[in-house]
């Protein structure tokens, strides 16, 4: 963006870099991602559900019963929100998501000293589970496509970095207080949604499922709108009428529907994200467009070498991280 003032989005340094196609590349991987985070948003509200209302089942015509009945009521209680066009309003809602990934942190800290304790262990290292914990690593840090729109939304662009500096702390102290006290608290049973391990009883327990039931539903829409909006615009002369707007928002929650019934494994669905996903979009190809723009592969620098093996690294990552969470996926299916 400092070598040109004309990029705005994240599609827009793929196509300076590479064209159309290079466009059309970035755009897939940012769409395709979207996607299923939402779907998983879906098979998260199934599970915790089911968990919180074991013995409420619906059969709907036979074919959904159970939790798919379950993932389907919580589609049509998203719907709505998807329907709406306010981006203003979207934004605040989003905003409550972020207050309550902070009440689900509390939440389950207060579990811990509410009886749970912190008294597992386990193996220092799985090597067999380090694909798929790099994966699920990814995708914990899979923000970067939205970066631009993020830096050309402020009015004090000087403070980008500060702004990145601060949110990486932030998530970073997020994740890993959740990734230990999991741990400490449950072991190697804890499972890919600590909220199916804490006991029921408690109104701690009671404040961490209800707080993340609301969570998804606070950030679907936003999640989804690009790609609402993107499908939009290959009719433009439906562009700006209503009811194809809804037709296709309708359409798509539908077919995250369709997949969360499918393929209803959360943790796996995720890593398999993160590995081909956010990875692919956050890491490789920011640094190929930056190779490709500035030009500073044609001399073998300090900084070329650093990118190179970033490149590297990140490329095995995704060839292990995608074999192995597509092997758990069709082992389970």
């Amino acid at each position: 963006m400092d070598v040109h003032s004309s990029i705005r989005t994240y599609p827009d340094i793929g196509e300076l870099a590479f064209g159309s196609k290079g466009r059309v590349l970035v755009s897939a991987f940012m769409y395709i991602e979207l996607f299923l985070v939402a779907t998983g948003f879906l098979i998260l509200e199934g599970d915790n559900l089911h968990n919180l209302f074991p013995d409420m089942e619906f059969n709907i015509g036979g074919f959904i019963c159970g939790k798919q009945s379950l993932v389907l009521i919580a589609a049509v209680i998203i719907l709505p929100t998807v329907w709406l066009d306010n981006l203003s309003l979207l934004s605040y809602i989003s905003a409550s998501g972020v207050l309550a990934s902070g009440i689900i942190l509390i939440s389950i800290l207060w579990i811990a000293n509410d009886g749970v304790g912190f008294h597992h262990t386990g193996a220092l290292i799985n090597w067999s589970g380090v694909p798929t914990a790099v994966s699920l690593y990814g995708f914990c840090y899979c923000a970067h496509p939205v970066f631009p729109t993020l830096y050309t939304s402020m009015r004090k662009k000087h403070q980008f970095s500060n702004v990145l500096l601060l949110c990486f702390i932030l998530c970073t102290v997020g994740y890993a207080s959740m990734a230990v006290m999991g741990y400490l608290m449950f072991g190697d049973e804890v499972q890919s949604q600590i909220t199916l391990n804490i006991p029921l009883g408690k109104l701690s327990s009671k404040v961490a499922i209800y707080t993340t039931l609301v969570n998804p539903i606070c950030k679907y829409a936003l999640m989804v709108t690009p790609i609402v909006n993107a499908t939009k615009q290959c009719f433009p002369c439906y562009y700006n009428k209503r009811p194809f707007s809804l037709l296709i928002s309708t359409l798509l929650v539908i077919s995250t529907v369709v997949v969360a019934l499918t393929v209803p494994f959360f943790g796996y669905l995720m890593s398999l994200v993160g590995a081909s996903l956010s990875v692919t979009a956050s890491i490789l190809l920011p640094c190929i467009c930056y190779l490709k723009i500035t030009g500073t592969y044609r001399t073998l620098g300090c900084e070329t070498v650093m990118i190179g093996a970033i490149i590297s690294m990140n490329v095995v990552i995704v060839v292990l991280g995608t074999y192995t969470s597509l092997g758990q996926i069709l082992g389970h299916l």
